[in-house]
C-alpha cells in the first residue's frame, strides 16, 4: 500500500505554504497513480485523441491494470453493467443534464419568478426539461432529485421512462447535504453515508443507474487538512457503496468560486484535493474505470481582481487533471459552478482543442437551465420556446465536448450566474 499522504499546512495564502503544499501533493500520489499518470502524459504527447468508445474502452481496460495492481478483480455483481453504463454515457458529444437541485433550491428559483413553490409546479418545470425533444442526442443522462425520480410527465409516463425513451440514463443525488465541520474555520462536510447502501439499492430498483455525491472545499476557509481528508474519505466510501449496489458514482469535490484567490492558488488546492481523493478511492477499492468525475474548472475566485480567459483556464485545468487522474477514468464531466452560460461552454471547448485521455464533457445545471427557466416562467404557453433554448444549449455543449463550438454562431448570453455562498 502506498505511503500515507504527507501533512499539508493549513493556509494556502502564504507563498511558503503554497510551495510546501506543492511538494507535499507531488509526493502524495501513490505509486500506482504515478504509473497511470505517466501513461496519461504519454497519451497526451502522442497527440492521440480518443474518438471512439471502443478505442477508449480498450485503453481503459489496459490502463486499469496499472492503476489497480495489488487489488483483487472487481467483485461487484454489477461490474459489467457499470462499465456498460459509463461507456454509453461518455459517447462523443454527450454530457449530463444536472437537475438534482433540492426542493428548497428549486423552489427558490421558482419563487424568484413569482411561481409558487409547490410539488406540482416543481414537477411542471422538470417536465419542461425532460420532455424536450431529442434531449438524448447530447445528454447521456440526467441527475435527478429524490422527488423527481418518482414523479411523472404530463403525458403519464414516469420521468424514468421518459429518460429511457430518450436513450438516457436516470441518475440520482444520494448525499443528504452539507453541514458545518466542527473545529474548522467555517468549513463544511457532506453527510449521507448512513443507510446509503439501502438507499442506493432502492434507487437502482426505481431505475437509476448512476448517482452523485457533492462535497465542497473552500479556499478562503483554509482549506484545512481535516476538511480535505474528510471530503476525500466521504467520496471514496460513497463510491464503493454505490458501485456495490449497481450505480456508477460521480465523484464531485467542488472547489468553491467564493473568494479572492488566484487561478494559481486554485490549481494548488485542486491538485491537493484530487491527490487525496484518488488515494482514498484506491484504499476503498473503488473501480476507477467505472466512475465519472465532476470537478470544478481551475479558475480564479469570483472576487479575484485578476481574471482569466478560456485558454488560461483550459491550460491549468488540464495540467492539474493530467497530473492527478489516471487514463482509465472514463469521463470528466465538469460542473459550471456559477460560471456564465457562455463561459462554461467556451472553457469546455478550449479544453477539447488538445488530446485528452478521457471523455472531457459537461454536467451542467445552471449553465443549461438558467435561460430555460426564465423563458418558461411557469406558463404552459412558453414551454416550447423554453425547450428550444435547452436544445440549443445541449447542442452547443455537445459541440464543445468535441472541440467544435463556434461562438460566432451562438445566441447564448455571458452574464455571470455566480451566487455567493450558493446552496445546492
Amino acid at each position: 500500500m502506498a505511503a500515507i499522504i504527507a501533512s499539508v499546512p493549513v493556509c494556502v495564502s502564504a507563498k511558503a505554504s503554497v510551495e510546501v503544499r506543492r511538494n507535499a501533493t507531488r509526493a502524495a500520489i501513490p505509486a500506482r497513480v504515478n504509473k497511470a499518470v505517466q501513461l496519461s502524459a504519454k497519451a497526451s504527447m502522442a497527440g492521440a485523441r480518443v474518438q471512439t468508445t471502443a478505442v477508449r474502452a480498450t485503453v481503459a481496460r489496459a490502463a486499469v491494470v496499472s492503476v489497480s495492481a495489488g487489488y483483487a478483480a472487481p467483485q461487484s455483481k454489477y461490474a459489467d453493467e457499470l462499465l456498460e453504463t459509463v461507456t454509453n454515457m461518455t459517447m462523443p458529444g454527450k454530457g449530463i443534464l444536472a437537475m438534482d437541485e433540492s426542493n428548497p433550491t428549486c423552489g427558490g428559483r421558482l419563487e424568484a419568478l413569482g411561481i409558487e413553490n409547490i410539488e406540482e409546479n416543481r414537477r411542471r418545470y422538470r417536465d419542461v426539461l425532460l420532455s424536450t425533444p431529442d434531449l438524448g442526442t447530447h445528454c447521456g443522462g440526467a441527475i435527478l432529485f429524490d422527488e423527481t425520480l418518482y414523479q411523472s410527465a404530463s403525458d403519464g409516463r414516469t420521468f424514468v421512462q421518459v429518460l429511457k425513451d430518450h436513450g438516457m440514463y436516470p441518475g440520482i443525488k444520494v448525499d443528504t447535504g452539507l453541514r458545518a465541520l466542527a473545529n474548522s474555520n467555517g468549513e463544511q462536510w457532506c453527510q449521507g453515508l448512513d443507510q446509503l447502501a439501502e438507499r442506493c439499492a432502492a434507487y437502482y430498483e426505481a431505475g437509476a443507474r448512476f448517482c452523485k455525491w457533492r462535497t465542497v472545499v473552500s479556499i478562503p476557509a483554509g482549506p484545512t487538512e481535516m476538511a480535505v481528508k474528510e471530503a476525500a474519505n466521504g467520496l471514496a466510501r460513497y463510491g464503493a457503496i454505490a458501485q456495490a449496489n449497481g450505480l456508477v458514482p460521480i465523484i464531485e469535490p467542488e472547489i468553491l468560486l467564493d473568494g479572492t484567490h488566484t487561478i494559481e492558488q486554485n490549481f494548488e488546492v485542486a491538485s491537493w484535493v484530487w491527490a487525496e481523493t484518488f488515494k482514498a478511492m484506491m484504499d476503498q477499492g473503488v473501480m476507477l474505470d467505472r466512475i465519472m468525475l465532476k470537478p470544478s474548472m481551475v479558475a480564479p475566485g469570483a472576487d479575484c481582481e485578476t481574471k482569466s480567459n478560456a485558454d488560461q483556464v483550459a491550460e491549468l485545468t488540464l495540467k492539474m487533471l493530467n497530473s492527478r487522474v489516471p487514463p482509465c477514468v472514463p469521463g470528466i464531466m465538469f460542473l459550471s459552478g456559477g460560471l456564465s452560460e457562455l463561459d462554461s461552454t467556451l472553457y469546455l471547448n478550449a479544453m477539447n482543442q488538445a488530446p485528452n485521455p478521457w471523455h472531457v464533457s459537461f454536467s451542467y445545471a445552471r449553465a443549461l437551465q438558467n435561460t430555460v427557466l426564465k423563458t418558461w416562467a411557469g406558463k404552459d404557453e412558453n414551454k416550447e420556446a423554453a425547450q428550444k433554448i435547452l436544445t440549443r444549449r445541449a447542442i452547443e455543449n455537445g459541440q464543445a465536448q468535441m472541440g467544435k463550438f463556434d461562438v460566432t454562431k451562438s445566441e447564448t448570453e455571458g452574464a455571470s450566474m455566480y451566487v455567493k455562498g450558493y446552496v445546492y
